[in-house]
């Protein structure tokens, strides 16, 4: 939630930055001469409401400025998404990265399957593994399914050690093997 809060104040930030950056480009330039801003300046100090206003935009430009200030002193956690474990000697960091290629090296040793593509979500149970699998369409899909299912459990359990509560197959696609030759008579 944090996050999208403070992308949203970066492009309300960024397109303040942009009309004050013309404005100054504008002046710089000379195509707003110095009679006009006089007539700006007088116009702000004769009113008092223009004057609140200004004071308030200028109170929030402040306040974002300084929260994207202390955002960019802040160490980040600019470490890929992992999975955490205690054990006797220590902490463990699994990146979901990893769980993944293991996945993919389970599920790539299977007869029949020719594209494969892991999703991982980690929850308090275990992992929800998603396989996205083009297969040749030689062998029988529920058969192939259930032996990719089976294999990547058992793998990413028996390497990462961390429970696996559920492993979803989706067949995209089956792949022709062979080449068809027209016939003409």
């Amino acid at each position: 939630m944090i996050k999208v809060v403070d992308k949203l104040l970066l492009f309300l930030y960024s397109i303040v930055i942009l009309c004050l950056s013309v404005c100054m480009l504008s002046i710089g330039f000379g195509w707003i001469n110095k009679s006009m801003m006089d007539d700006v300046v007088r116009e702000l100090y004769r009113l008092d409401s223009i004057q609140i206003t200004f004071a308030v935009v200028g109170v929030i430009l402040f306040i974002i400025s300084l929260r994207f200030f202390i955002v960019s002193l802040q160490r980040g956690s600019a470490s890929a998404p992992s999975i955490d474990q205690r054990t006797d000697f220590g902490d463990i960091r699994i990146s979901l990265e990893t769980i993944e290629n293991l996945a993919l090296k389970a599920a790539s040793r299977q007869r029949g399957v020719k594209d494969l593509r892991v999703r991982i979500r980690a929850t308090d149970a275990g992992l929800e593994i998603v396989i996205r699998a083009v297969v040749d369409g030689e062998s029988s899909i529920p058969v192939l399914t259930e032996e990719i299912q089976r294999a990547v459990k058992e793998h990413v359990e028996d390497i990462a050690g961390i429970p696996v509560t559920n492993v979803a197959v989706y067949v995209a696609n089956i792949i022709q093997t062979g080449a068809f030759k027209s016939r003409v008579e």
